[in-house]
């Protein structure tokens, strides 16, 4: 059995449906079973309706002196706990949204544009995909992180 781990939401994000890609960080974010409310992938794919990283990701790059903005690597949640040892169907719960691993998240090209060093550093720890399972699914920072 895994052990509980306890921690807590630290930033949200969303991306805008414009050429920029502009992503905004927000206080809250509402969701449902389609993914985030005004969010560019809404309705896409519930596979990957929800991108979860760790502070830890931030970390590790930073520790070879690349920095990046906090949201730079995609994700719509920023926690400071480290969730990449979860698995498909493993449970999550953020605040009183419960919500359910789908997949490890894929490295994209675009990473590399940032700096050609991240796709080799982040292989197993740019982040994990979720989709809501039950709950109110408004998530918003200072919210409790369960595993």
């Amino acid at each position: 059995m895994k052990k509980n781990m306890q921690g807590k939401v630290l930033k949200l994000f969303i991306t805008k449906d414009d050429t920029n890609k502009t992503r905004i960080e927000i206080p809250h974010i509402d969701a449902d079973e389609n993914g985030i409310l005004n969010d560019k992938f809404y309705n896409k794919n519930r596979q990957r309706a929800i991108l979860i990283t760790s502070l830890q990701s931030y970390d590790m790059v930073s520790d070879k002196n690349i920095n990046l903005p906090d949201g730079a690597l995609g994700e719509n949640i920023l926690i400071d706990i480290n969730p990449y040892h979860l698995n498909a169907g493993d449970r999550l719960i953020i605040g009183d949204t419960t919500l359910e691993i789908t997949q490890n998240c894929t490295l994209c090209k675009g990473l590399s544009t940032i700096n050609a060093k991240l796709p080799k550093l982040l292989k197993d720890d740019r982040g994990i995909f979720a989709k809501i399972i039950s709950g109110p699914s408004i998530i918003k920072v200072g919210d409790a992180v369960s595993i």
